[in-house]
Protein backbone atom coordinates (compact mmCIF):
# COMPACT_ATOMS: atom_id res chain seq x y z
CA UNK A 1 0.00 0.00 0.00
CA UNK A 2 3.06 2.68 1.00
CA UNK A 3 4.10 1.57 -2.68
CA UNK A 4 1.24 2.33 -4.39
CA UNK A 5 0.72 5.59 -2.46
CA UNK A 6 4.06 6.77 -3.10
CA UNK A 7 4.05 6.08 -6.39
CA UNK A 8 0.73 7.71 -7.20
CA UNK A 9 1.38 11.01 -5.49
CA UNK A 10 4.54 11.67 -6.59
CA UNK A 11 2.71 10.82 -10.18
CA UNK A 12 -0.18 13.48 -10.05
CA UNK A 13 2.08 15.99 -8.55
CA UNK A 14 4.48 16.06 -11.22
CA UNK A 15 1.79 15.15 -13.47
CA UNK A 16 -0.16 18.60 -12.79
CA UNK A 17 3.20 20.38 -12.34
CA UNK A 18 4.53 19.72 -15.61
CA UNK A 19 0.81 21.05 -17.86
CA UNK A 20 1.76 24.84 -17.15
CA UNK A 21 2.97 26.65 -20.50
CA UNK A 22 6.89 26.61 -18.83
CA UNK A 23 9.65 27.45 -21.32
CA UNK A 24 11.05 23.75 -21.21
CA UNK A 25 7.16 22.70 -23.21
CA UNK A 26 7.63 25.14 -25.69
CA UNK A 27 11.16 24.45 -26.52
CA UNK A 28 9.40 20.98 -26.69
CA UNK A 29 7.08 22.00 -29.42
CA UNK A 30 10.15 23.29 -31.35
CA UNK A 31 12.03 19.94 -30.49
CA UNK A 32 8.81 17.66 -31.87
CA UNK A 33 7.37 20.51 -34.58
CA UNK A 34 11.63 19.95 -35.85
CA UNK A 35 12.61 16.89 -35.57
CA UNK A 36 10.09 14.10 -34.70
CA UNK A 37 8.89 12.19 -32.10
CA UNK A 38 12.44 9.96 -31.29
CA UNK A 39 14.31 13.24 -30.34
CA UNK A 40 11.30 14.77 -28.26
CA UNK A 41 11.30 11.61 -26.50
CA UNK A 42 14.88 11.66 -25.72
CA UNK A 43 14.66 15.13 -24.71
CA UNK A 44 12.66 14.45 -22.18
CA UNK A 45 14.65 11.67 -20.84
CA UNK A 46 17.75 14.42 -20.42
CA UNK A 47 14.90 16.52 -18.25
CA UNK A 48 13.73 13.57 -16.26
CA UNK A 49 17.52 12.42 -15.79
CA UNK A 50 18.49 15.76 -14.03
CA UNK A 51 15.07 16.06 -12.70
CA UNK A 52 15.48 12.25 -10.64
CA UNK A 53 18.73 13.88 -9.31
CA UNK A 54 16.63 17.25 -7.91
CA UNK A 55 14.36 15.50 -6.69
CA UNK A 56 15.97 12.81 -4.66
CA UNK A 57 18.43 15.39 -3.21
CA UNK A 58 15.29 18.04 -2.08
CA UNK A 59 14.15 14.36 -0.42
CA UNK A 60 16.89 13.80 1.87
CA UNK A 61 17.79 17.48 2.39
CA UNK A 62 13.79 19.04 2.22
CA UNK A 63 14.32 20.46 6.00
CA UNK A 64 17.68 22.07 5.32
CA UNK A 65 17.24 23.67 1.95
CA UNK A 66 14.19 25.87 3.52
CA UNK A 67 16.13 26.61 5.93
CA UNK A 68 18.84 28.11 3.88
CA UNK A 69 17.16 31.46 3.13
CA UNK A 70 20.07 32.74 1.15
CA UNK A 71 19.82 30.20 -1.15
CA UNK A 72 16.17 30.51 -1.79
CA UNK A 73 17.09 34.22 -2.09
CA UNK A 74 19.30 33.51 -4.91
CA UNK A 75 17.31 31.63 -6.73
CA UNK A 76 13.92 33.91 -6.54
CA UNK A 77 16.40 36.75 -8.18
CA UNK A 78 18.38 34.51 -10.82
CA UNK A 79 15.13 33.49 -12.28
CA UNK A 80 14.50 37.16 -13.15
CA UNK A 81 17.40 37.24 -15.57
CA UNK A 82 17.17 33.93 -16.53
CA UNK A 83 13.95 34.29 -17.93
CA UNK A 84 14.76 37.44 -19.63
CA UNK A 85 17.24 35.89 -21.67
CA UNK A 86 14.91 32.93 -22.73
CA UNK A 87 12.95 36.16 -24.54
CA UNK A 88 16.38 37.61 -25.79
CA UNK A 89 17.71 34.09 -27.12
CA UNK A 90 14.13 33.88 -28.81
CA UNK A 91 13.50 37.15 -30.14
CA UNK A 92 17.24 37.43 -31.61
CA UNK A 93 16.98 34.36 -33.38
CA UNK A 94 13.17 35.59 -34.75
CA UNK A 95 14.99 36.07 -38.35
CA UNK A 96 15.99 32.52 -39.09
CA UNK A 97 13.00 31.43 -37.64
CA UNK A 98 10.57 32.97 -40.22
CA UNK A 99 13.12 32.44 -43.40
CA UNK A 100 13.76 28.52 -42.43
CA UNK A 101 11.65 27.71 -39.24
CA UNK A 102 15.02 25.96 -37.81
CA UNK A 103 15.33 28.27 -34.50
CA UNK A 104 16.71 25.56 -32.75
CA UNK A 105 18.06 22.47 -34.91
CA UNK A 106 21.50 24.33 -34.86
CA UNK A 107 21.63 22.54 -31.14
CA UNK A 108 18.96 20.02 -30.98
CA UNK A 109 20.65 18.17 -34.24
CA UNK A 110 23.72 17.26 -31.73
CA UNK A 111 21.81 16.12 -28.98
CA UNK A 112 18.09 16.37 -27.73
CA UNK A 113 18.87 14.62 -25.12
CA UNK A 114 21.86 16.73 -23.71
CA UNK A 115 20.00 19.63 -24.55
CA UNK A 116 16.92 18.44 -22.00
CA UNK A 117 19.89 17.68 -19.70
CA UNK A 118 20.89 21.18 -19.66
CA UNK A 119 17.73 23.02 -19.77
CA UNK A 120 16.41 21.19 -16.88
CA UNK A 121 19.74 22.08 -14.80
CA UNK A 122 18.84 25.67 -15.44
CA UNK A 123 15.38 25.54 -14.21
CA UNK A 124 16.40 26.25 -10.43
CA UNK A 125 12.75 27.26 -9.13
CA UNK A 126 12.33 23.12 -9.34
CA UNK A 127 14.14 23.33 -5.92
CA UNK A 128 11.39 25.22 -4.22
CA UNK A 129 9.00 23.88 -6.00
CA UNK A 130 9.95 19.88 -5.14
CA UNK A 131 11.06 20.84 -1.72
CA UNK A 132 7.50 22.49 -1.02
CA UNK A 133 6.06 19.63 -2.32
CA UNK A 134 7.99 17.13 -0.81
CA UNK A 135 7.64 19.14 2.78
CA UNK A 136 3.82 19.03 2.57
CA UNK A 137 3.14 14.99 1.43
CA UNK A 138 5.82 14.30 4.25
CA UNK A 139 3.83 16.46 6.90
CA UNK A 140 0.45 15.29 6.00
CA UNK A 141 1.75 12.17 5.82
CA UNK A 142 0.71 11.13 1.95
CA UNK A 143 3.78 9.01 1.60
CA UNK A 144 6.57 7.63 3.29
CA UNK A 145 10.44 8.58 2.42
CA UNK A 146 12.23 6.15 4.18
CA UNK A 147 14.67 3.36 3.38
CA UNK A 148 13.51 2.31 -0.38
CA UNK A 149 9.89 3.84 -0.21
CA UNK A 150 11.78 6.82 -1.39
CA UNK A 151 12.48 5.46 -4.61
CA UNK A 152 9.15 4.40 -5.46
CA UNK A 153 8.14 8.20 -5.13
CA UNK A 154 11.11 9.42 -7.57
CA UNK A 155 9.77 6.64 -9.66
CA UNK A 156 5.98 8.09 -9.74
CA UNK A 157 7.25 11.82 -10.06
CA UNK A 158 9.38 11.25 -13.37
CA UNK A 159 6.65 9.11 -14.90
CA UNK A 160 4.09 12.22 -14.34
CA UNK A 161 6.62 14.60 -15.81
CA UNK A 162 7.13 12.66 -18.61
CA UNK A 163 3.54 12.01 -19.47
CA UNK A 164 1.84 15.53 -18.52
CA UNK A 165 4.99 17.15 -21.01
CA UNK A 166 4.13 14.23 -23.68
CA UNK A 167 0.50 15.34 -23.70
CA UNK A 168 1.19 19.52 -23.44
CA UNK A 169 3.95 19.28 -26.61
CA UNK A 170 1.72 17.47 -28.67
CA UNK A 171 -1.28 19.02 -27.89
CA UNK A 172 0.39 22.53 -28.04
CA UNK A 173 2.16 21.83 -31.85
CA UNK A 174 -1.44 20.70 -32.92
CA UNK A 175 -2.83 23.92 -31.64
CA UNK A 176 -0.23 25.82 -33.28
CA UNK A 177 -0.47 23.83 -37.08
CA UNK A 178 -4.66 25.16 -36.59
CA UNK A 179 -4.90 28.53 -35.20
CA UNK A 180 -1.40 30.37 -35.86
CA UNK A 181 1.17 30.19 -38.46
CA UNK A 182 4.26 29.16 -35.31
CA UNK A 183 7.07 30.23 -37.55
CA UNK A 184 6.05 33.85 -37.98
CA UNK A 185 3.88 34.42 -34.96
CA UNK A 186 4.97 32.17 -32.12
CA UNK A 187 8.99 32.11 -31.32
CA UNK A 188 9.36 35.86 -32.43
CA UNK A 189 6.46 37.68 -30.69
CA UNK A 190 4.33 35.13 -28.48
CA UNK A 191 7.09 33.53 -26.99
CA UNK A 192 9.26 36.21 -25.86
CA UNK A 193 6.48 38.15 -24.56
CA UNK A 194 5.07 35.38 -22.78
CA UNK A 195 9.18 35.18 -20.90
CA UNK A 196 8.87 38.48 -20.39
CA UNK A 197 5.02 38.23 -18.79
CA UNK A 198 7.07 35.65 -16.57
CA UNK A 199 10.06 38.21 -15.50
CA UNK A 200 8.10 40.94 -14.35
CA UNK A 201 5.74 38.59 -11.99
CA UNK A 202 9.19 37.08 -10.66
CA UNK A 203 10.06 40.68 -9.82
CA UNK A 204 7.08 40.98 -8.18
CA UNK A 205 7.50 38.36 -5.77
CA UNK A 206 11.42 39.28 -5.10
CA UNK A 207 9.77 42.74 -4.82
CA UNK A 208 7.53 41.45 -2.35
CA UNK A 209 9.45 39.21 -1.03
CA UNK A 210 12.48 40.72 -0.17
CA UNK A 211 12.58 43.97 -1.31
CA UNK A 212 9.50 46.18 0.06
CA UNK A 213 9.98 45.76 3.38
CA UNK A 214 13.47 47.37 3.11
CA UNK A 215 12.62 49.88 0.86
CA UNK A 216 9.97 51.17 3.64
Amino acid sequence: MKVFKNIMAGFIVSFVGSLPLGYLNIIGVEVFSQLGMDSLVSYLLGIIVVEAVVIYFTVIFSNQLAENKKLMKSIDFFAVFFLLLLAYLFYANSDQTNEKHNYLSGYVQYSPFLIGMVLCGLNFLQIPFWMAWNLYLINAKYITLSKKFKFHYIFGTLVGTFWGMLAVIVLLDSLSQKILDYSKWIIPIVIPLFFVVLAFFQTFKVYKKYLKKTIR
